[in-house]
């Protein structure tokens, strides 16, 4: 009987999977995808301080190699309808860096050789179909015929996780109104954008949407909030990209003078690599594990955050590493209650930057509203719109993932 199986090899299940073999656990790796798959996007380019830390902690000098690619920004601008409100740069860190910017594939990437060196068994082409515990151990059917018995399963198989709905838990929570339109744009060779994140409140060159800009390496991403009667046909496809980007993507100086930027960036409808939709869901399993306490549900299989906030795949990271200490210690009880509460905080959390970010009450908006108003003279009206949109920060370590 295979000690421990982990389903599942994004960030989170590798990461699981990294630190069972942290502890010598015998540790088998079933993905339902080729081993040669291809993923699109830049998905989950944030980490967090907390999830190098964890990371490292699995396999040390892990966090050096991520960061060592990766990027990281030290300006922050937020703007409200194209006028400065917040600007502030930090000076560089003199030991690891807060965070680390890059597309989801390359942290996979690190991952996938960081799990390899450390001796975990991949399974490729290994769809899990059915799923049956006892208050001995688990026993998994895949596709392909193929049956397991283990002691333990780590379900980090995302949000339509095959193991949690093979166990009949529910995921419970609510989804927002409206969508947003993510895109990955590749970097201009010699005229790259200044590595500062930026964020704008009713963007004058986006018709007054909503527009966040992220660097990565390589390129940087671009979150359009779409407004409630936005078609996504209209926004959402690479044609749609191509009318509205160039408005939205400016330089230095985007938005100081109440322009969207448009003049000299028509060069980045052409630099188009990905292009997506979302929509704010909040939901968490009822439970992150099973009766007999032998499954535990990490990542996307237990939660489902919106990604504006860089929650999923932090939280995910930090579910992984308590799991694993889960399994080694026998506490998967408390694992399970523990990283249930990080979710439901983490849900809240996101609720509250959804207020910021579609107020349903006009109070809010008033509140947006005077807080630009008076930030020249009052720096903390300008701090708390750079705040706001991403929801309270608090909790235990590990708890909730810093927000862009």
């Amino acid at each position: 009987m295979t000690p421990v199986v982990v389903v599942g090899a994004g960030p989170v299940g590798l990461s699981a999977a990294l630190a069972l073999r942290a502890h010598d656990l015998p540790v088998l790796l079933l993905e339902a995808d080729p081993e040669d798959r291809e993923r699109p996007g830049s998905r989950a380019l944030f980490v967090h301080g907390e999830s190098l830390a964890l990371l490292d902690a699995m396999r040390p000098g892990l966090a050096a190699e991520i960061t060592s690619y990766g990027r990281t920004w030290h300006t922050r601008r937020t703007l409200y309808r194209g006028r400065e409100v917040y600007s502030r740069t930090f000076p560089p860190p003199s030991g690891r860096p807060p965070f680390t910017s890059l597309r989801q594939v390359d942290t996979e990437r690190f991952l996938r050789g960081a799990c390899a060196a450390a001796g975990v068994e991949f399974v490729w082409n290994a769809r899990v179909i059915g799923v049956r515990t006892t208050a001995s151990g688990v026993s998994l059917s895949c596709a392909d015929g193929r049956e397991l018995s283990c002691g333990y399963v780590i379900a980090a198989d995302g949000a339509r996780s095959a193991v949690r709905a093979g166990l009949g838990i529910p995921m419970e929570g609510t989804h927002g109104e409206g969508f947003h339109v993510v895109v990955d744009v590749a970097d201009r060779p010699g005229a790259e954008l200044p590595l500062e994140r930026v964020f704008h409140y009713e963007h004058p060159g986006a018709g007054g949407r909503t527009v966040l800009r992220v660097p990565f390496t390589g390129g940087f991403q671009v979150d359009l909030q779409c407004h409630a009667d936005d078609r996504a046909e209209e926004y959402g496809t690479e044609e749609a990209v191509r009318r509205w980007l160039p408005a939205v993507v400016g330089g230095g100086h985007e938005g100081a003078e109440g322009h969207g930027g448009h003049e000299g960036h028509d060069g980045y409808a052409d630099r188009i690599l990905w292009v997506s939709t979302y929509r704010f869901l909040r939901k968490v399993a009822a439970s992150f594990t099973d009766p007999h306490r032998r499954v535990l549900l990490v990542g996307e299989a237990a939660h489902l955050f919106p990604p504006f906030g860089a929650r999923g795949m932090n939280s995910g990271i930090a579910d992984a590493a308590a799991a694993a200490d889960a399994v080694a210690t026998g506490t998967v009880a408390d694992f399970a209650a523990v990283r249930r509460a990080a979710a439901l905080f983490n849900s809240e959390a996101a609720g509250a930057a959804l207020e910021q970010l579609r107020p349903r009450r006009r109070i809010v908006r008033l509140r947006q509203r005077a807080a630009a108003a008076l930030a020249p003279v009052l720096p903390s009206c300008g701090s708390w719109l750079e705040h706001a949109p991403y929801g309270p920060r608090g909790g235990a370590p590990a708890l909730s993932g810093r927000k862009y």
